[in-house]
């Protein structure tokens, strides 16, 4: 399954080059569309689970945050890694152990549904965590 728009050698180059995505606009766009339609339903997810967060692009991928980063997801030619932390993987540990997990991170297959209400749970959890480190801040 070819995942990228113009394939991946020319996807790669432009990873390899000194510029990384300005935006999640462009990150996105440099995928087939079947994958960006995917990206988007998690996009819109997380935004819809806390409106206030901001877009930004962090360690090359599509990140978002209030205080601190809550989530980062990027594509693959098979699934999206869904990046929440160590933290929230072992709180949601039995809602994820169909997928492929490690210490801080989830990949869900491209061939199966996006699991988005699980995707809102863990945002909304990173959220709270987010919130009460502010908290522990300002004491």
């Amino acid at each position: 399954m070819e995942c990228f728009a113009y394939g991946y050698e020319q996807y790669a180059q432009v990873m390899m080059d000194a510029r990384k995505p300005a935006s999640v606009d462009e990150y996105l766009s440099a995928f087939v569309p079947d994958v960006q339609e995917a990206m988007q339903q998690v996009r819109m997810t997380i935004k819809q689970a806390v409106p206030q967060v901001i877009e930004v692009i962090s360690y090359g991928m599509p990140a978002f945050k209030v205080n601190k980063v809550l989530v980062y997801f990027a594509g693959y030619a098979r699934h999206i890694g869904f990046y929440p932390g160590a933290a929230a993987i072992n709180a949601f540990k039995a809602d994820i152990e169909r997928y492929k997990w490690a210490k801080g991170s989830v990949q869900f297959p491209l061939d199966q549904p996006i699991p988005l209400d699980l995707i809102k749970r863990i945002t909304l959890f990173r959220m709270a965590e987010d919130a009460e480190t502010k908290r522990a801040k300002s004491s």
